[in-house]
């Protein structure tokens, strides 16, 4: 209990601080790294809607598991058989433009879903069953199907990315090299380009002018680059930094985060309290 409950504080209140601490950004004037974005979600105008795998409901994210009830004793539980969620590109829409999103390892919080029982591993119906499907029958399997939808709110904070529209400066050594390397691949085309007295090999006179050719190779690469509409990514953190995809608000998060992480701080102190309980007795 002390071991739980002081992870749950621990991780909560981390998030929670990272949620307050971090302000709101827009897309278009959002600072390289970790930030904070609210937007409404959209399509990727390209891609054709996700159906969710138990309902078959058009959506743009779905998060499914199927679990079947255990009987054990004099209490049973429920035992999961499927789950898995969908890894396809979130598009994050502000009033200054297009954010693509790259949920694959985010805490996602959606808005809608479904729960409901029925008597076979997978659902008969596209449907949730409703309120009598709890009330009738045999529910040997539970079914819990989660989904982000199009023009639904969404908060999201993250790892923010930008290539193109001239937002990345040029490091010339490391692009040069990066050319080379390349040109290295077809050695065969580099002698026929520099090998001016044709001896099968490059002498350093030679080797000066690749090396000033790479570098105008890589100058003009990095031009067009930049004249690229910018494309604006959120990805996972590689510091371990909360990425969180919701379909609340940063405030109702907030309350949820402080919430758990008094629930944990709670039931650690109750395990203390157990624990030295024990001990003196």
């Amino acid at each position: 209990m002390c071991l739980i409950g002081g992870w749950l504080w621990s991780s909560r209140w981390s998030k929670l601080r990272h949620l307050l601490d971090t302000p709101t950004s827009r897309v278009r004037s959002a600072a390289q790294g970790y930030v904070e974005l609210a937007g409404v979600l959209r399509g990727l105008p390209e891609m054709p809607p996700l159906l969710a795998p138990l309902t078959a409901t058009p959506c743009l994210w779905w998060r499914y598991r199927i679990e079947e009830y255990c009987s054990g004793g004099k209490r049973g539980s429920w035992r999961i058989l499927e789950q898995g969620s969908s890894e396809g590109l979130l598009r994050l829409f502000d009033a200054t433009g297009d954010c693509l999103i790259d949920p694959r390892g985010a805490e996602v919080l959606p808005a809608r879903r479904d729960r409901w029982t029925g008597n076979q591993r997978h659902p008969r119906s596209a449907r949730p069953a409703g309120v009598l499907a709890w009330l009738t029958g045999h529910r040997q399997y539970r079914y819990t199907e989660e989904r982000l939808h199009a023009d639904e709110p969404l908060y999201a904070i993250g790892d923010f990315r930008t290539t193109g529209g001239g937002r990345q400066g040029l490091d010339l050594l490391v692009a040069q090299g990066q050319v080379v390397r390349e040109w290295k691949e077809d050695y065969a085309g580099l002698l026929q380009r520099f090998d001016n007295n044709r001896d099968g090999q490059l002498d350093q006179a030679e080797w000066s002018r690749v090396r000033l050719a790479a570098g105008l190779e890589a100058q003009q690469r990095h031009r067009l680059a930049s004249d690229r509409q910018a494309l604006h990514q959120l990805v996972r953190p590689e510091e371990g930094l909360p990425f969180v995809l919701s379909s609340h608000g940063e405030e109702v998060l907030a309350r949820r985060f402080r919430w758990q992480a008094a629930g944990g701080a709670a039931l650690c102190l109750l395990g203390a309290v157990v624990l030295a309980a024990r001990m003196v007795g």
